[in-house]
C-alpha cells in the first residue's frame, strides 16, 4: 500500500494551497480517508477526516470553515484545500488511511489508522 502525499510549500498568510493523497495497493472504496498534521516539537494531530464514499466529512476546530477535504474514486485521490492561511498551520501534513470495519464515519484518532503517507510540508509566513 502507498499513500503519495504533494502540494505542500511555501505560502504567505491568507494564502491557499491545496494538497493530493494519490492511494495505490487497496481498495480505495473500502477506506476512511483523513489528514493530519504534526508542527515542530508537537504531537500528530487531526485536520479532517471523510468517510468511505465521501458523504461525512469531519474537522479540528482550528480550521473549519477554511480548509475542505473531498475525495475522488475514479483517480483513488483525497485532497485538503487549505485556505486563509495562517502561521500557525504550517506543518507537516500527513494523509492517512483506514479501513472500514462497521461504522463509515471519519476518525480522529491517529492510533487508528493503518496507513500514512510520507507528509508533505506546508510553511506559512506571517
Amino acid at each position: 500500500v502507498q499513500l503519495q502525499a504533494c502540494g505542500g510549500g511555501f505560502v504567505q498568510a491568507g494564502g491557499s494551497l491545496r494538497l493530493s493523497c494519490a492511494a495505490s495497493g487497496l481498495v480505495f472504496d473500502n477506506y476512511l480517508m483523513g489528514w493530519f498534521r504534526q508542527a515542530p516539537g508537537k504531537r500528530r494531530a487531526f485536520v479532517a477526516g471523510i468517510s468511505r464514499i465521501g458523504d461525512n466529512t469531519a474537522y479540528a476546530d482550528s480550521v473549519k470553515d477554511r480548509f475542505t477535504i473531498s475525495r475522488d474514486s475514479a483517480t483513488r485521490a483525497v485532497f485538503l484545500q487549505l485556505n486563509i492561511l495562517r502561521p500557525e498551520d504550517t506543518a507537516v501534513y500527513y494523509c492517512a488511511a483506514r479501513r472500514v470495519i462497521v461504522t463509515d464515519l471519519p476518525i480522529c484518532d491517529p492510533d487508528e489508522f493503518n496507513y500514512w503517507g510520507q507528509g508533505t510540508l506546508v510553511t506559512v509566513s506571517s
